[in-house]
């Protein structure tokens, strides 16, 4: 746009745009319409020139109010100009009208560019960490004027415009400018506000015109079954969480009592008319009930827009929006900021391995292969039907780690649970001989993929101390919780998917079967130490027919209680974090559903009641005894007392803590009831019986040691008691004094 130190006094001769111009910005074929509409200096003067379908006549004004000009019509579809008078660079605004209608238009091509050259190289070099400030849709005051600031990446395009509710969702009226070093497309669109729908229209690098593209970093969208991006304000959240992020920050998470709560946001509860809560209803419900639980953190499935329920936000359109069936963004930050004010941390699963083919999504944004690989051997997933991000390519890569940033920075989120890691880390997952690449060296491992975790880990780290990420990943990739710096992936967690698929299978074993099958539970040990695991018991086991956890215990219904029961304090005994899916605190009975409420009526019945209590003493258990948590992940914290009675299903260790009295934790696993089981203890005196699953508080028969039990001393230096082993029940012991 021209720029004048001074009014112009000297009017512009009237100006003839060439019918060729005229027909390519009505057509929306014109390759640069900032070079032709707006203001541009003519002679000793300016002219204006714009595009308003539907006007018959146009003068144009300053911001001051004063007209500066009256356009001349060229053609029926609504091109004018004419010569104007004007102070500087202000931008203009046009009076339009059309028989007794009248409407104003801020003339968005009279406004300079919003990024700049910094922009420009730190995109271009990928180290652009505040993308989520600069992309998508902001509102910004430039030159004066209120509107929103729109940027999209699409290289490839012919044309890319913003189009919305603003502009009748005519592609031809807000085209935007090309930044060619970076292939990022902008406009400032004067006077749109806040709520606004809108989307991208992108022509692509053949002259094809591409599905209507939501917006890859969309703040906010629409309800599904609708799909387009909605304009939002900024974030802005009183964070009332110092004390708690400050906590996270100064600590060594892999010595703190960590014991999440995975929560499907849709189906924990719902309304009585069976539609969903929004985020300020779910605080008032479930922030008080994890507390009680003595859980330390909920972990979402992800809450990112999604438009198929039934993907439970895995298949995610919109990255960057929370979902719209809670409500507002604001709403999910007051959610964090509530669990913050009551010690409880947020962890979101996080999506970055693959996206869906929606007409709407990424797929093909450009008229190309922009996010995804062209060729299917990478770019297609064939367990989902889904699209796999193009890890090689820098600009993807900012897009994904800007995304962990944004949800750390904006949100104050505590953790990220990465999903489908293994699918990332290896090019043949899933696929049959000749449908992968290899990667450069030949081999099966994908370099590209392994090099975008260890960034992404060491930016979010690195900006947020507080944070936690753990990775989904079920095979034996070395190094998954190691540092980046000694060749690890960088991830704080790794879930152990071993633990979860040996022990179901024991537990689901009758009890006379598993003397044959001991190893089940002992193997595990042999690696505990070599990650830094979380133990979870997933919404995966609980779907898909699997049925739920009281489900799969064998026996009748006492018997599967106790088992499951036991269970339970198998698994919060034994080393490793804690995470265990909604619903299986009670021992729902029927296999999740991510269409209906859980079955809380089930509350009303003492063995339910009874399960729920257990989890709730062992959560409390758990973070009172620093023995039982300080070392999860580490060898010192635990020591078999015995391993190898098999014939009995019994299994015993000590979990311990420098400093800290041991806790033995003692399981018998059938139904075999013992009234006198030689123990070695490793040390003499009265041994108090912290926790029993066959409580009668928790539904079981109450047997047990009434509270304490006498080890003698051996003269070895361990002792000797004689434990009461309930049926199907694991007891936790502390050394007194």
């Amino acid at each position: 746009m021209a720029k004048s130190p001074k009014r112009s006094g000297d009017e512009a001769k009237p100006d003839t745009p060439s019918a060729a111009e005229i027909e390519a910005i009505i057509h929306g074929t014109h390759g640069d319409p900032f070079a032709f509409l707006g203001v541009h200096e003519a002679g000793k003067g300016y002219v204006a020139r714009c595009f308003i379908p539907g006007a018959e006549t146009v003068v144009a004004y300053n911001l001051g109010g004063e007209e500066v000009g009256q356009l001349t019509r060229h053609n029926d579809a609504g091109l004018f100009s004419g010569p104007v008078k004007l102070d500087g660079v202000l931008p203009l605004r046009y009076r339009a009208t059309r028989g007794d209608a009248e409407w104003t238009v801020t003339d968005p091509y009279s406004f300079w560019p919003i990024l700049g050259p910094m922009d420009d190289y730190f995109i271009r070099e990928g180290s652009h960490l505040r993308l989520f400030d600069k992309m998508g849709a902001h509102p910004i005051k430039h030159q004066g004027v209120d509107g929103f600031h729109f940027a999209v990446w699409a290289p490839n395009a012919r044309r890319v415009s913003v189009v919305g509710d603003f502009n009748d969702w005519d592609g031809r009226r807000h085209v935007m400018r090309l930044r060619r070093d970076t292939g990022i497309w902008e406009i400032f669109a004067p006077d749109v506000r806040a709520g606004a729908t809108y989307k991208f229209e992108i022509v692509g690098p053949h002259g094809e015109l591409q599905p209507l593209k939501a917006d890859p970093f969309a703040r906010r969208a629409e309800l599904r079954p609708k799909n387009a991006s909605m304009t939002t304000p900024e974030l802005e959240q009183v964070w009332e969480d110092e004390a708690h992020r400050k906590h996270w920050a100064s600590i060594d998470q892999r010595r703190q009592p960590i014991s999440i709560y995975e929560v499907h946001a849709a189906s924990w509860q719902r309304r009585d008319d069976g539609s969903m809560l929004t985020w300020d209803e779910m605080a008032a419900r479930l922030i008080p009930y994890c507390v009680d639980m003595g859980f330390t953190h909920i972990e979402f499935l992800p809450v990112t827009e999604h438009p198929y329920d039934p993907s439970w936000g895995y298949q995610t359109t919109g990255l960057y929006a929370p979902s719209a069936r809670f409500g507002e963004p604001e709403g999910f930050a007051r959610f964090v900021n509530g669990c913050h004010k009551v010690g409880l941390g947020v962890i979101l699963d996080w999506v970055p391995a693959h996206f869906p083919t929606d007409a709407h999504g990424l797929r093909n944004f450009d008229g190309t292969a922009l996010y995804e690989h062209a060729d299917p051997r990478q770019g297609f997933h064939p367990d989902w039907n889904t699209a796999i991000y193009n890890f090689g390519r820098q600009e993807v890569l900012s897009y994904l780690i800007n995304n962990a940033l944004y949800w750390a920075e904006k949100f104050h989120l505590d953790g990220l649970r990465v999903d489908a890691v293994a699918s990332m880390l290896y090019l043949d997952y899933s696929r049959k001989e000749g449908e992968w690449i290899p990667n450069e060296y030949g081999g099966r491992e994908n370099l590209e993929a392994v090099r975008f975790l260890q960034q992404m880990n060491h930016h979010v780290y690195g900006s947020h101390p507080g944070i936690m990420t753990i990775a989904e990943e079920s095979t034996s990739w070395p190094k998954v919780s190691q540092p980046v710096h000694e060749g690890g992936l960088g991830f704080g967690f790794k879930w152990n998917m071993g633990f979860m698929h040996d022990t179901l299978s024991y537990f689901a074993r009758d009890p006379i079967y598993r003397k044959y099958h001991h190893h089940e539970l002992t193997f595990g040990l042999l690696y505990a130490f070599s990650e830094n695991f979380v133990l979870p018991i997933s919404h995966d086991e609980v779907v898909h027919g699997k049925g739920s956890m009281i489900a799969k215990m064998p026996g009748d219904d006492w018997q599967k209680f106790a088992n499951l029961r036991a269970y339970y304090g198998f698994m919060w005994g034994h080393p490793g974090k804690k995470l265990l899916f909604m619903g299986q605190e009670f021992a729902q009975w029927s296999e999740w559903s991510e269409e209906r409420s859980l079955d809380w009526n089930l509350l009303d019945y003492a063995p339910h009641e009874g399960m729920r209590r257990l989890i709730r003493d062992l959560n409390f258990t758990y973070r009172s005894k620093p023995a039982l948590h300080a070392r999860d992940c580490e060898g010192e914290g635990f020591e078999w007392i015995n391993a190898d009675d098999q014939d009995n299903s019994v299994f015993a260790w000590l979990r311990k803590a420098p400093g800290e009295k041991p806790i033995a934790v003692v399981c018998n696993l059938t139904p075999a009831y013992h009234e006198r089981y030689e123990l070695s203890l490793p040390a003499a005196g009265r041994w108090r019986e912290i926790l029993n699953t066959d409580a009668e508080i928790y539904g079981g028969s109450g047997k047990g040691n009434g509270g304490r039990v006498e080890a003698h001393a051996t003269g070895s230096g361990w002792a000797r008691a004689g434990l009461t082993l309930p049926p199907l029940a694991v007891i936790m012991l502390e050394l007194e004094q």
